[in-house]
């Protein structure tokens, strides 16, 4: 079944479930502020606390490998407590890391408070999407559950402004206000989101059968919708359709996670193993086609290409922020219309002409000195190009995607097994690329990420069905088919 009755125009976006998919996004800014903030402040922490290239390698890529701790603690504990709990605690260990890092008296306490915001992205990235995702109507999944990651770029373009303005404050100041701040709107959020509901699919899931169909007639457009809904999500949860009692005890069913990771890694189905490698797939090429490398190093990007003052590279890096910001956003409106698998091909095939036009133009603007005004323009202009092709599609659709293709009960857990992913993948990009730059130049960095982003062309166009207007428990019917099936499938879209 679909979200929406035959024979009806597409509904408008329930007011409701935005609201909550925008509260519980919230979380995400203040993740993408830390991101943002981050490229800025470790160029004063360098000269205040005087450490050196590794260092900041270290304290940029720690904050991934807590969150990969993080997001996979974050599906059974999404699991046992909800949805929405698990947002109020990554809020708190935002606020306890933003409180460490902005006091930072040394780099050890930076390191932790870093490593403890590090752990709060972790549960953010897993819990964001998925939330967004069991809220919405299949017609707007795409909309609401791609605001995380719109909210991601709102962030660090406020990261980068506030780059900019502080960094006019006294040095050993500046940073710290930069970094600490961050922990107000993470304590609003933490109150905030405990006026929203809780996710319907889940409390289903528990047996709370009354509760879940309340919140679904809140955030579906009509009570025939929710009926409809309420239908599919029971059978996805393995209860009789007739069934009509208030709470039912899910006596045999695991309803907290149990034997999950059973079930997707040691012996999955072969539906599931599609599910699998998709959905890590399209976490592992994020950020292995080098995203994280322009938005943690814009500066240092820009200086090699021939910028020498601080503010002239602060401003050039808020172009980027604007950039992400304002493709995202026309992402959103165009996932539940163009579809996920359209975007996404498209979007990669742009990032693989830009990183090429980008790694030529650092590679001229390196060998001349910097004083090559040809090359510092065509590396802004490609940097920029990266940026926005990345954000109309693979931004987005990595975290739309995961949230939607995997089974109800596998869904917690499969898609915090993503973020780990996806949080590899981006320590080790920010962890190595002063040191690949060292090895292979700033340009044969940007020439590889190119070459990565070809390959992840391929594996897209062959491996992942659209999932456009399908409600989620469809979509288990989609990985279901057989191959051929699927590919015929992919061709159509």
């Amino acid at each position: 079944m679909t979200d929406q009755i035959s024979g009806e125009k597409p509904a408008r976006v329930n007011r409701f479930a935005l609201q909550c998919a925008i509260v519980a996004s919230i979380v995400s800014i203040i993740f993408g502020y830390d991101t943002g903030v981050m490229s800025g402040a470790m160029v004063f922490i360098e000269e205040d606390l005087k450490t050196n290239d590794v260092q900041i390698e270290v304290l940029t890529g720690i904050l991934n490998l807590c969150a990969l701790v993080g997001s996979l603690l974050a599906g059974r504990t999404s699991d046992i407590i909800g949805r929405r709990y698990t947002i109020v605690l990554a809020s708190i260990l935002f606020m306890l890391g933003s409180i460490m890092m902005g006091w930072g008296p040394n780099y050890p306490v930076l390191l932790s408070g870093r490593c403890t915001a590090g752990l709060g992205v972790g549960f953010a990235l897993m819990v964001a999407p998925v939330y967004s995702a069991e809220i919405a109507t299949a017609s707007h999944r795409g909309l609401l559950a791609s605001l995380p990651h719109l909210c991601i770029s709102i962030g660090i373009l406020l990261g980068y402004l506030v780059n900019y303005f502080f960094s006019k404050l006294p040095m050993h100041i500046g940073w710290r206000l930069m970094l600490g701040i961050a922990a107000v709107p993470s304590l609003v959020l933490a109150f905030g989101i405990l006026k929203m509901p809780e996710s319907p699919r889940w409390l289903i899931m528990q047996g709370r059968l009354k509760e879940g169909k309340e919140i679904l007639e809140l955030v579906s457009n009509s009570p025939e919708e929710a009926e409809l809904r309420f239908q599919d999500i029971k059978a996805a949860a393995g209860i009789d359709p007739k069934c009509v009692d208030d709470v039912v005890k899910m006596e045999g069913k695991k309803t907290h996670g149990e034997g999950v990771w059973k079930e997707l890694i040691l012996r999955p189905t072969p539906a599931v193993r599609r599910v699998l490698l998709t959905a890590l797939g399209i976490h592992f090429f994020q950020h292995a086609t080098g995203i994280e490398a322009v938005l943690l190093y814009g500066p240092r990007i820009f200086k090699k290409a021939g910028i020498t003052t601080k503010d002239k590279l602060f401003l050039v890096t808020i172009g980027v922020g604007i950039m992400k910001t304002t493709f995202i956003f026309t992402a959103t409106l165009l996932l539940d219309k163009v579809g996920r698998r359209k975007l996404l091909l498209t979007s990669v095939g742009g990032m693989v002409m830009a990183l090429t036009m980008l790694g030529f133009g650092l590679t001229m603007a390196q060998n001349a000195g910097g004083k090559l005004a040809w090359a510092l323009v065509l590396s802004i202009v490609a940097a920029y190009s990266f940026v926005a092709f990345f954000s109309i599609g693979l931004g987005p659709i990595t975290w739309v995607y995961s949230s939607e293709v995997f089974p109800l009960k596998l869904r917690a857990q499969g898609a915090s097994l993503g973020v780990a992913v996806n949080r590899v993948m981006n320590a080790t990009v920010s962890m190595s690329f002063l040191s690949l730059t060292s090895a292979i130049t700033t340009g044969g960095a940007f020439f590889m990420f190119a070459g990565i982003a070809a390959v992840a062309w391929n594996f897209f166009f062959f491996l992942l069905p659209e999932t456009k207007g399908k409600s989620l428990e469809e979509i288990e019917a989609l990985f279901q088919r057989d191959g051929d099936k699927v590919r015929g499938e992919n061709s159509a879209a």
